[in-house]
């Protein structure tokens, strides 16, 4: 990423947001500058709102209310023409029977040129509100982040703002389309003017009214045609990192004399190596959210995995290469979670789930299979930490920025690990060389018996055979196998061919043809070793991605008739009724083809919502909640949920999860899949993942 967009790594963004290459053609010299005196201005009255907000100032309603109109007059330059009070918009209205609700902006951006048209509604919270924890509102239990999306597409807006005074929320909901989240904080314009600069720049007024392709809609409907490129790139580097672990764990068996890896099979090897991934991104989300002990300075210095990267960072390269310590802190970690911690200084409740059990992998410990994590000494696996820096930037970035997995969804994380699906790992018969190869490539390997035979036809079958094996033209060959070997290179096919001299010379010719490693090491597997390939084609075993643009139309179509009564007998929306709680958990949803479950994702989200709705109109009659969720008459004597709402969406979440969601596929890597997807929309502090309806798996494999 160049400087110019380096401001994007200071977002909080989720969902699909505005892509460097559509920014570079909008901004072609970079952002666009701000008035030094309105900077200045900026600064000195957020101070005075900061310090009214963090005193406790009598003025303060006052002072947060004239804050908000600084920011949307002086940044922005909205004057009274095009800025209006919610309530004297009466299009800026809408009303929604079924949450027993009405949703009414606090200002609105219109356009005074058609007849006052809505442009974008603001929602104005108090100082410090948590924009992205569930709140009442009335009937309807979301965050402001999500109730802002339900308006917008009410009025069939495409974007609006959502603030609290610090935090400036970009929402970008257009009808059928997923929603974005991108947040800017006021306390680093000053420190980081540069993120000032975008807002102004993208959200200002001028915007509003710029030639229609460089209006905000249409910038991100051109940085959607980029997001399969970036989730199909992203997908590709997770792929190669566990091409390079698969490599290492390979490496580890032959130093053991193949010992290590003996009773392992080939599929096994590969579903350790995505296992590893998705646990790192777990613990990632996890950590982000507060959920672990992140901040802790023993965590942070000893298990966390937020904190690893950057501290590896700090290390040159010959380091890295030579020290191992890192692969023993992650595989600590993983046991952490697993198993907990129960230390006078240091306490983590066990979390269990098959996704973290150290005796499902025993090898990824040194162990053999069949002994126990508790009861057989492990012994770390020589995985450099430059293997384990490979593991993580794979995760944590894309084109120079850091990924944040607190704004991640769920969905975007099942979009790039369900493409990994169609992968195993298969064993070769023969010294094979990994070939560079164009975009048609399938299989773009070749053994050297399969290169000496060809030789003894002549150099153009030995062309002819490379060519078609790497899809490149028989000129690129030619002249690949014609340049002369450099000394460097020469080292470097040694170093990969384990010190045998002979098989560095018989490859020798191939190497400016071969493809390498991320170190510049050629890509040469010895005779038995364990290799990525491809599998079975995921379209022909129903692994395909679903957006969540259609798995939230699907689900509230699907579920909506079931949550209430009315829609099925074809009453008018302001007559349906929601069902009890009772009622609702009696629920079960099947998707008998899951792949990552994303529909089973939204299915929890949508009931869960709905949940905690019908859990207010009993308290509403006088009746009891208690922790699980159910009903109570008055004056019963049960620990009641607590009131807090986001904790409440919390517990509803976990309570659908267990209670009313199954899954089926016939890819046992599948469900695994639709297991961490489930734990993720789930995760609570303190709490281990949700359990199975009825204590069976609600995520099973299907033999086929």
């Amino acid at each position: 990423m160049s400087a110019k967009h380096e401001w994007l790594n200071l977002l909080e963004v989720s969902g699909p947001f505005l892509a460097v290459p559509v920014l570079r053609e909008v901004f072609p010299q970079g952002l666009e500058e701000l008035d030094a005196s309105h900077a200045k201005r900026l600064r000195s009255a957020y101070e005075e709102w900061r310090d009214a907000v963090d005193g406790d100032d009598a003025d303060r309603d006052k002072l947060h209310t004239a804050w908000i109109h600084e920011v949307l007059r002086t940044a922005l330059e909205a004057d009274d023409s095009l800025l209006k009070p919610g309530k004297d918009v009466p299009a800026s209205v809408v009303a929604l029977p079924e949450h027993d609700t009405t949703i009414t902006p606090e200002l609105v951006f219109i356009d005074p040129t058609h007849g006052g048209a809505v442009l974008a509604p603001v929602h104005v919270f108090p100082p410090d509100t948590d924009l992205s924890a569930s709140m009442k509102f009335g009937g309807l239990s979301c965050s402001p982040g999500d109730r802002m999306a339900m308006h917008l597409r009410a009025l069939n807006v495409s974007f609006g703002l959502v603030t609290n005074g610090e935090r400036w929320m970009l929402v970008h909901a257009p009808t059928g389309q997923v929603a974005t989240f991108a947040s800017w904080y006021a306390r680093i314009w000053g420190q980081e003017p540069a993120t000032l600069r975008a807002f102004t720049s993208l959200l200002g007024v001028r915007r509003f009214f710029a030639p229609v392709q460089d209006r905000l809609p249409a910038l991100f409907e051109r940085s959607l045609k980029h997001q399969d490129e970036v989730t199909d790139a992203l997908g590709d580097q997770v792929r190669r990192a566990i091409e390079v672990l698969v490599q290492a764990l390979d490496r580890a068996d032959q130093d053991r004399n193949r010992e290590l890896l003996r009773d392992v099979k080939p599929q096994e090897l590969y579903e350790a190596g995505l296992t590893v991934m998705m646990r790192l991104v777990f613990l990632l989300a996890a950590e982000e959210r507060g959920l672990l002990l992140l901040g802790e300075p023993r965590y942070d210095s000893f298990y966390a995995v937020s904190t690893l990267r950057m501290q590896l960072r700090a290390e040159s390269d010959e380091i890295l290469e030579r020290r191992r310590a890192s692969w023993s802190r992650l595989l600590a970690v993983f046991r952490a979670v697993f198993g907990g911690i129960d230390h006078p200084t240091l306490r983590l409740p066990a979390m269990g789930g098959s996704l973290f059990d150290p005796d499902r992998f025993p090898f990824l410990e040194g162990r053999l299979k069949g002994t126990s994590w508790r009861q057989h000494r492990a012994e770390p696996l020589p995985i450099d930490d430059r293997t384990v820096l490979l593991l993580l930037d794979a995760i944590q970035t894309f084109e120079g920025r850091t990924l944040s997995y607190r704004a991640l969804d769920v969905e975007q994380i099942g979009h790039v690990y369900e493409g990994l699906l169609e992968r195993t790992v298969s064993r070769v018969e023969d010294v094979t060389l990994e070939l560079e190869a164009g975009a048609q490539a399938k299989n773009a390997r070749i053994t050297l018996g399969e290169l000496e035979s060809a030789r003894l036809d002549g150099e153009a079958a030995v062309t002819s055979l490379l060519a078609e094996r790497s899809k490149r033209s028989e000129s690129a060959i030619r002249n690949a196998l014609a340049a002369e070997l450099e000394p460097q290179q020469n080292a470097r096919l040694l170093s990969a061919c384990r010190g045998d001299v002979k098989l560095r010379d018989l490859l020798a010719p191939y190497v400016r043809l071969m493809r390498t490693d991320p170190w510049g090491y050629p890509l040469v597997h010895p005779k038995g070793a364990f290799v990525v390939v491809l599998g079975a084609d995921r379209r022909k075993t129903g692994t395909h991605y679903t957006p969540k643009s259609l798995t939230e139309r699907i689900v509230e179509e699907t579920l909506t008739p079931l949550v209430y009564d009315g829609p099925a007998k074809g009453a008018p929306r302001a007559e349906w009724k929601l069902k009890t709680p009772e009622q609702l958990l009696e629920l079960k949803v099947c998707d008998p083809a899951m792949g990552s479950g994303a529909f089973l994702v939204q299915a929890c989200r949508f009931l869960s919502a709905r949940l905690v709705e019908a859990w207010a109109i009993e308290e509403g009659a006088g009746r009891v909640i208690d922790l699980t969720g159910q009903v109570h008459e008055p004056r019963t004597s049960v620990e009641t949920m607590p009131p807090g709402v986001e904790m409440r969406a919390e517990n509803a979440r976990r309570i659908v999860a267990e209670r009313c969601l199954y899954g089926v596929d016939l890819n046992p890597l599948a469900v695994e899949l639709a297991k961490l997807s489930l734990w993720l929309v789930t995760l609570s502090k303190g709490r281990p993942r949700p359990q199975p309806p009825s204590r069976r798996q609600s995520a099973r494999h299907q033999p086929s």
